[in-house]
C-alpha cells in the first residue's frame, strides 16, 4: 500500500431529482511510472492508480483505466444526474493491489 494517500470527493448534498450535478475527486498519490531511476541508479517500481470507478447506488457513472503518464494526484471532475436520493462510492485501484474507496450521499431536495 502506498504511503499517505488519501481520496478527497466534493459531491453537493442536495439536489432535485433529475438534476445533474458536478462531482470533484482527487486522491494524493505520488504516481511513479517506473521509467525514472533513483540515486544508486535502481529503477524506482510502477506505483499508480490505474483504475478509478464512481457508482451511484450500485450503477456504474464513470470507469477509467489510467496509464502511466497519468500526473501526481489525479483529478477527476465529471458530471452525474441525480434520479433519486442515494450514495456516490468512490473506488481507486493501486498497481500494488490497494483499493481506496470513500462514499458521499445526496439527499432529494
Amino acid at each position: 500500500m502506498a504511503k499517505g494517500v488519501k481520496p478527497r470527493v466534493k459531491v453537493p448534498k442536495t439536489a432535485a431529482a433529475g438534476d445533474t450535478i458536478t462531482i470533484k475527486t482527487l486522491i494524493s498519490h505520488k504516481m511513479e511510472s517506473g521509467q525514472r531511476k533513483d540515486d544508486d541508479g535502481n529503477v524506482i517500481p510502477r506505483s499508480i492508480i490505474n483504475r478509478f470507478t464512481c457508482d451511484f447506488n450500485g450503477e456504474n457513472v464513470i470507469d477509467v483505466t489510467l496509464e502511466p503518464a497519468i500526473s501526481t494526484n489525479p483529478y477527476f471532475e465529471f458530471e452525474a444526474k441525480v434520479p433519486e436520493a442515494g450514495e456516490f462510492k468512490f473506488t481507486w485501484y493501486d498497481d500494488d493491489g490497494s483499493v481506496y474507496d470513500t462514499a458521499k450521499k445526496i439527499a432529494i431536495g
